[in-house]
């Protein structure tokens, strides 16, 4: 009853309801958007070189201008930017449905990504505000944002679904137009909501500059352990395909395999959202990355897709309990007026992160026992991770410490 409690109390908070639900909707294009490209494309040229250059600007385009879409945001408020791209980014999706010149696509490719609205990190900064100290909602915090990351893994798995679906009964050039509904009906619908509507204005003297939350104490080397999560989502949509292919299961297990992952990380991203560990946040990082790494050793010497499957769902409900203490520390160690820029970065190295692992897990996958080493390879990057989270006094512990003291001062000033 304790957990439920908790997350009728975020159901409950002020836009919470909507957050958790349009949120959703509004986001469908982030798991709808790269595959129907990717199809839309390859129909039109009859090439996947050219629908994977494609998809490579769009994921660029967008992983580059999200930090500028972050700042702004903290400059003049999200729901400005929200509106914005919420028209500007399903326009240049249509250009994509309307064109089939090689150069033309590229161009129209390369705008979707880059306008793109900056909505996961808006809707996390808005639960940060949410329950920050003072707010009397700030018991909430850890629930809320398990409840945002696990919500989220439905995006990768109902985007899928929802492309083959249009596919199926009409086309990809249907599946996109799909996308850019969602997109720009739920982000105008987020984009309305009083959270981002009422931009606080922070001291002129913290605003970002030049690097921005770059140059925040602990920043950096949390942004290390995010490109090695990264590493490891983008290997594992190589990997677990690839496996699949050994053992006869072909593109449609392999997908079905990756969907059980997502399940699992969004069930154990609920249940750790109702713990409260006491250990501090870098540590409970680090025990989470390393427990991350051992699913991929583990995962390396299943014997058969129903193994692997089985060994999918524990794995994966790491991910989501990882995920949540990524943001939370995100949450801790960013200024708040340069809280939306850094939610961006987390993005964009996410991305970047994914990309790498997917071209190094393909490498490796194509040599002779490849499949056990690719594994080995995404443990190996992880194990790093965690050792680079656990440092007792390293950065982030330090700068996790000092947000600790802030925070005993704004609890003490905090309404009973």
């Amino acid at each position: 009853m304790t957990a439920l409690r908790q997350y009728l109390g975020v159901w409950h908070l002020p836009s919470g309801r909507v957050l958790l639900s349009v949120g959703i909707l509004a986001r469908l294009g982030i798991g709808m958007t790269p595959l129907a490209l990717l199809l839309l494309v390859e129909q039109s040229t009859g090439s996947y070189a050219v629908a994977g250059l494609a998809g490579g600007l769009y994921a660029l385009a967008g992983a580059a201008i999200s930090p500028i879409a972050g700042r702004l945001a903290d400059r003049i408020g999200p729901s400005p930017i929200l509106v914005t791209t919420a028209v500007l980014h399903p326009l240049a999706l249509i250009a994509l449905v309307l064109i089939n010149q090689q150069s033309a696509i590229f161009a129209a490719a390369a705008v979707a990504g880059a306008t793109y609205p900056p909505l996961t990190a808006a809707i996390r900064r808005a639960w940060t505000d949410m329950t920050e100290p003072g707010s009397g909602h700030h018991h909430l915090r850890g629930a809320a944002i398990a409840a945002e990351t696990s919500l989220f893994e439905l995006v990768f798995v109902l985007g899928p679904i929802l492309v083959a679906g249009f596919v199926v009964v009409a086309s990809p050039a249907a599946a996109l137009l799909g996308a850019a509904a969602a997109t720009l009906l739920g982000t105008l619908a987020i984009s309305r909501l009083p959270v981002m509507r009422h931009h606080h204005r922070h001291a002129h003297t913290n605003e970002a500059r030049g690097l921005g939350p770059l140059k925040v104490s602990g920043f950096p080397a949390l942004l290390l352990c995010v490109i090695a999560l990264g590493i490891g989502f983008g290997a594992a949509g190589v990997i677990v395909p690839a496996y699949a292919g050994q053992h006869g299961g072909g593109d449609g297990l392999g997908g079905v395999l990756l969907g059980i992952w997502g399940v699992g990380s969004a069930i154990g991203g609920i249940w750790f959202g109702t713990r409260r560990p006491a250990m501090p946040l870098p540590r409970q990082f680090a025990w989470l990355l390393g427990a991350v790494a051992l699913s991929f050793v583990v995962l390396a010497f299943m014997p058969s897709p129903l193994w692997l499957g089985a060994a999918l769902v524990l794995g994966g409900a790491t991910i989501a309990p990882a995920l949540t203490v990524e943001t939370n520390l995100v949450g801790r160690l960013s200024p708040p007026a340069m809280l939306n820029e850094a939610y961006t970065w987390v993005v964009t190295v996410s991305v970047a992160g994914s990309a790498a692992g997917g071209a190094l897990a393909g490498a490796i996958v194509d040599q002779p026992g490849g499949l056990t080493w690719a594994f080995v390879m995404v443990a190996a990057v992880l194990a790093v991770a965690a050792l680079i989270a656990a440092i007792p006094h390293g950065s982030i512990a330090r700068a996790d410490e000092q947000a600790t003291d802030r925070l005993r001062e704004a609890l003490a000033a905090e309404p009973v």
